[in-house]
């Protein structure tokens, strides 16, 4: 599969029970391919152990703080200075 994400920082939250153990949160920001050209974005994945678990997205079980912690690892991400000017072709 061609590789259409570079992360250029990003964040491992501990996951919930009833996720694994070894289940993270990669909260990241980066470039990705989106049309013809790369755009700033915000992407959050699950991983487990050392890889990121690729298509499948990100779930936060009720009654946890899971998706508080994600939204201000977000934050966090954008507010240290991550320019929105990094893409190519005019967009964001």
């Amino acid at each position: 599969m061609t590789k259409t994400f570079f992360p250029e920082r990003s964040k491992l939250l501990m996951a919930s029970p009833p996720h694994p153990p070894d289940a993270r949160y990669k909260v990241s920001v980066g470039l990705e391919k989106l049309g013809i050209g790369y755009t700033s974005v915000v992407k959050v994945q699950m991983a487990y152990g050392d890889s990121v678990a690729g298509p499948k997205s990100p779930s936060y079980p009720v009654g946890t703080d899971d998706h508080e912690r994600v939204e201000r690892a977000i934050r966090e991400l954008l507010k240290d200075g991550y320019s929105t000017s990094r893409g190519e072709g005019g967009q964001a």
